[in-house]
């Protein structure tokens, strides 16, 4: 497929999340709770994460919050790549995530839905609202808390 065609592919995946997010909401119930907040542009996300019963897996992902389309868009494939994933094979995922937005690689086929955000990596300025939902999901997850109360703040991130 020429480039051309597949940026613009990228660009209606992340509109099309944007306008009809599949994940907005809150689980129930609650294991894990965290909010995340961008500075620079005024991004915010509430994420709640539902565990299974051995506490081991994640079971359902929701977010709210209010940005960007690439912010919100980003939590949203995030929430659809991570359901059925243990706690260390999604901090792994974030790892990856952070990789592709500094330039890395892609994503293997199975999870090639998140390939669409790797465009922004071509834009600077717009790295961190990709990567806001994943800093705040790797917060989540290091949390033992039910819920958090405060905001964490990826300005100190790419």
């Amino acid at each position: 497929m020429p480039l051309d065609n597949l940026r613009g592919l990228y660009q209606q995946v992340i509109l099309e999340r944007y306008k009809k997010p599949r994940n907005r909401g809150k689980v129930d119930p609650v294991h894990r709770h965290q909010r995340g907040h961008n500075p620079s542009c005024g991004d915010t996300i509430d994420l709640t994460l539902q565990l299974d019963p051995d506490q081991e897996r994640i079971a359902d992902v929701k977010f709210e919050g209010e940005g960007c389309a690439i912010a919100l868009a980003s939590a949203d494939l995030m929430a659809d790549a991570l359901r059925g994933l243990t706690v260390p094979e999604a901090l792994q995922l974030i790892e990856r995530f952070q990789v592709m937005m500094r330039g890395g690689d892609e994503f293997p086929r199975e999870q090639r839905a998140l390939n669409a955000m790797k465009g922004v990596a071509q834009f600077p300025v717009r790295i961190k609202c990709a990567n806001l939902a994943w800093h705040t999901l790797k917060y989540a997850l290091e949390s033992t808390e039910l819920n958090a109360a405060t905001f964490v703040s990826n300005e100190s991130t790419d």
